[in-house]
Formats: structure tokens, C-alpha cells, sequence
């Protein structure tokens, strides 16, 4: 696992998911190339995710090839080293950076700098290799906040200092999301220069390496280590691992969260870049789930009409980077976006989902298959005045941060007629931005059939968020129910029931 191969015996015997670092998620023509070639040779076996750090995880990989994938990941640039376990997880920041308007600093630089001295430039560092259990960094760079450093181990946020205009950072820590406990970030009074950010990262982890428990797994994240030793004793530690004459200065500007925010932007669609005649363009990806030629139509179109680049989303979506204006007109009209749409539906663009039970061990509730089915059905039935986001997860570990979704749904048990069935718990409230809140719980033990759930999230939806019935009065036509006897693979059922080419 700590070379990012995990096996999935659950629905695919003898076959293995591989994780892959993608920091900020930033991703070339020929790594995406390389990706659907190779998932290709499985066949309806071979599918991807983009998950919700903005890393890629390919399906259907046999252990014989192992050795071949790893030769060719290198080959493109790429690592699943120290992907999964007690690791750095994959470091997410602002999908536009570089290119937004209203960034006030491009991060990709210390990320780069971050992932190549964890893991020896993707060779593998022991160094960071043993942690006390996993660890996720974030950079934010704009008020936006995409990187919700709210529910990360450390997160940076960008910050002028009011005194002398430098930027640099200020840093919380403590975010995560689990079974037992779910916690925002807390203030860590401290700012960082740009020249301290890459040695305090390494320096703070480090010390929770050494300093961090190991007695129990369920206690053991980085917020236990912070409210064991508290801030003032964690920075003196992380001081004096950067080395003598360190001096980490207290954080600047105002709360951590402030009162007046700024609106969080939808960065789906066309927008202009801050480079004069450029524009970016951002794309839904249902559910975040890609095949072999969903790969090789993405590279397409980054060589035909970008710069051959884009970026993954930790909202499971697409950003196209660097378009010119002449070429807007004929991008948008790439056959691709029929599947992966610019301008989805309000629930869509919105929705978010773990890979559930379909693959994971660990999942006690289909989420894919279920949530694009009700977001379809309900956007059919329903006028909905804004974007409503739906996080769906299979379970309590909560991969598909149901905490932070305007309607939330955690996978759990059910019973109909006295018999147990796949469920959820659903909850409300989440908030990202500059001023994020999780939400929380208000049902538990809801079939996780779309009987059930279209006139409960259909209730939400009308006395909650401002939908109201179409005029025609007549609901949607769920999707037609497949007899499971006839689909020998849950890729090939996912993309028959959703209609993908």
C-alpha cells in the first residue's frame, strides 16, 4: 500500500486500484494518454476517479503489471509512492492557479518542491514514510479558499502581512474528517514566509513523526497531537527542527474565519484568466468517474485547443487552462462535453461522491450509480435556482466529505419491512469558503433506493433551496432498473445505466 496499490476483493477479486499523487492536481496530455492505455487492456474491468484530493485512482489492474505500471508512471513524471497509509496524501490547492484573476500567489511551486522532497522525486523517502497515520497538506491562494484548508492536517492560507505588504502564509491545522470525530482546523498563530514553507511542511511533519501518538489508530490524526502538546509547545518543536535562529513569526490580518466573506465562485464554464486573451474552462465529470476513452478524449482536447494541460478538481471536475478566444467556440462544441458538460444542471455541478460500495472495502451504500441517478431525476422534475451541493459517501470514513455538502449523505444501514438494506444518514448545513461550517446530521436510517430518496431530497430541495415542481407537473421517469444477473462488471453497468458513450 505504501507504493499505492490496494486491493479490491470485494467486486474485483485479484484486481487492484492504484492511487496516483497529483499535486494540484495538475495533469499533461501524455500522463492522461498513458492512463487510458493502460486501463484499456482490462477492458469493462479498467475505469478511474478522480477523487476528492484531486488524485486519480485506475481500476482494474492486475498485480502481474504492477511492475510495468510503476516503470511507465516514472516515465511521464508521475508517483503512487506514499499515496495511501501513514503518508502525505495528494496536496490540493487552487485548481486555477497561475491563471486566476484574483490569486495572490501562485502555490505550484512549493507543492511541486513539497511532493519531490516527501518522496526522493518519486523514488520513495523513509524519511515520511512512517508518520503516525495519514496526513493531508493544503495551500489556498485566494478567498475562494478551494483547497479547504479547513479540513486538512495543515493547511496554508495566503496572507498579507498589513505592516510591511510581504506574502506569505498563515497556518491552521488540525482539519479531518472520520469515523469517530470531525473537526475543523484550528489557528496555529503563526505566518510563514515564502521562504519557510517548504522546510516548515517537512519540519512539522517530522516532529509529528516523533512526537505523535501511536497507541491508537482512532486517536492518532494530527489535531490529538496539536491539543496533546498544544500550539506553543508543537511551534517550538517545529522551530527548532527547521534550525537555529528559526523564528516563526504570530499569524497577521484578521480571524481565521472571518465574519464578511467573499462569494465562492463557480469556476464550471468559460471564464477569462488573468493572461490577456487566455480564458480557462471548467467541466462537469459525473460522480468524478472516468474510462480509458474518457482519458484519451481528455488529452485530445488539451493538445487541440490548450496548451496540452489541465487540472483535476477536488470537486471531481475538469479545469482547461490557457485557451485562446478563437478556439472557445469550437472547444465547446468537442464532442467530449456532451458527456462532461460546461454548463450542467444544479445538482450535477454540485454533486460529489466516494467510490462506495461498488469497489471499497469499506462502503455500506452505493453512492456513484445512486447520486448521478437522483440528481438526473430530480434536476428532470424540479426548477432549482441554484447550485445545491450533494456530497454523497459510503461510509463514516467519510472520503466523500459529506460534512461539508449543502445536503450530505453518509452510507450506514437501513431496514425495509425488517429487513436490512444499504442506507444513509443525511445531514445539511456544510459550508466552504472563507467562512466554512460542516454540517450536520438530521436522519439516519434512510433506504438508499431512489423510491426513497426522490421525494425526501425532492421535500429538502422545494423547502430549503428554493425549488419549486416544473409546470408540467409530472415527475421524471427514474432510470430503468438492470437486472444486476446480466452485468458481469460494475464499470460497464455504470456506464450503461448513465448513458456515457
Amino acid at each position: 500500500k505504501w507504493n499505492g496499490f490496494f486491493h479490491r476483493p470485494k467486486r474485483t477479486p485479484k484486481k487492484f486500484m492504484i492511487r496516483i499523487k497529483v499535486p494540484n492536481g495538475e495533469l499533461t496530455s501524455e500522463q492522461l494518454r498513458f492512463f487510458g492505455k493502460f486501463i484499456e487492456r482490462y477492458g469493462e474491468d479498467g475505469c478511474g476517479d478522480i477523487t476528492t484530493r484531486a488524485a486519480i485512482q485506475l481500476r482494474g489492474v492486475v498485480l502481474e503489471d504492477a511492475a510495468e505500471f510503476m516503470r511507465g508512471l516514472d516515465a511521464v513524471g508521475l508517483t503512487s509512492k506514499q499515496s495511501g497509509m501513514d503518508n502525505v496524501r495528494n496536496m490540493v490547492g487552487n485548481p486555477l492557479a497561475g491563471v486566476d484573476p484574483d490569486e495572490m500567489l501562485d502555490t505550484r511551486p512549493f507543492m511541486r518542491e513539497i511532493q519531490k522532497r516527501l518522496t526522493n522525486d518519486g523514488k520513495g523517502n523513509q524519511v515520511y514514510a512512517n508518520l503516525p497515520r495519514k496526513f493531508n497538506i493544503s495551500m489556498n491562494s485566494t478567498r475562494d479558499n478551494f483547497a479547504h484548508t479547513h479540513i486538512n492536517d495543515l493547511g496554508l492560507d495566503c496572507a498579507q502581512d498589513p505592516a510591511t505588504g510581504e506574502i506569505g502564509f498563515n497556518v491552521v491545522v488540525g482539519g479531518f474528517f472520520s469515523g469517530q470525530r470531525c473537526a475543523m482546523s484550528v489557528d496555529f498563530d503563526t505566518f510563514i514566509s515564502q521562504d519557510q514553507v517548504v522546510e516548515f511542511c517537512l519540519a512539522l511533519l517530522r516532529v509529528y513523526t516523533e512526537h505523535g501518538s501511536r497507541v491508537n489508530r482512532t486517536k492518532n490524526r494530527f489535531m490529538y497531537c496539536v491539543e496533546d502538546l498544544g500550539v506553543p509547545k508543537l511551534k517550538e518543536l517545529i522551530a527548532a527542527e527547521m534550525g537555529e535562529g528559526t523564528v516563526l513569526r504570530p499569524r497577521v490580518g484578521g480571524p481565521i474565519y472571518p465574519a464578511d466573506h467573499a462569494p465562492h465562485r463557480d469556476i464550471l464554464g468559460v471564464h477569462p484568466q488573468k493572461q490577456d486573451g487566455l480564458f480557462f474552462v471548467g467541466a462537469n465529470v459525473p460522480a468524478g468517474r472516468l474510462f480509458a476513452q474518457d482519458f484519451m478524449d481528455m488529452a485530445d482536447v488539451a493538445d487541440e485547443f490548450g496548451d496540452g494541460t489541465l487540472r483535476v478538481t477536488v470537486a471531481e471536475g475538469l479545469i482547461y487552462p490557457n485557451i485562446p478566444q478563437d478556439k472557445l467556440v469550437a472547444m465547446q462544441a468537442h464532442p467530449m462535453f456532451q458527456r462532461f458538460l460546461i454548463s450542467p444542471g444544479p445538482l450535477l455541478r454540485g454533486l460529489v461522491s466516494c467510490t462506495g460500495a461498488q469497489f471499497c472495502n469499506f462502503g455500506l451504500a452505493d453512492t456513484k450509480l445512486t447520486a448521478i441517478d437522483l440528481c438526473r431525476t430530480l434536476e428532470a422534475e424540479l426548477d432549482i435556482p441554484q447550485t445545491v451541493r450533494m456530497h454523497f459517501t459510503g461510509c463514516p470514513n467519510t472520503c466523500g466529505q459529506a460534512q461539508i455538502g449543502d445536503i450530505g449523505f453518509i452510507g450506514g444501514p437501513a431496514r425495509v419491512d425488517g429487513k436490512a438494506v444499504q442506507g444513509y444518514s443525511l445531514l445539511m448545513g456544510g459550508k466552504i469558503g472563507e467562512t466554512p461550517s460542516l454540517a450536520e446530521q438530521f436522519e439516519k436510517g434512510v433506504p438508499a433506493d431512489l423510491e426513497t430518496l426522490v421525494p425526501k431530497v425532492r421535500e429538502i430541495l422545494i423547502e430549503n433551496f428554493g425549488a419549486t415542481v416544473r409546470g408540467s407537473g409530472a415527475a421524471a421517469t427514474a432510470v430503468a432498473e438492470a437486472d444486476d444477473g446480466e452485468w458481469k462488471s460494475p464499470a460497464l453497468r455504470f456506464r450503461a445505466e448513465n448513458k456515457l458513450a
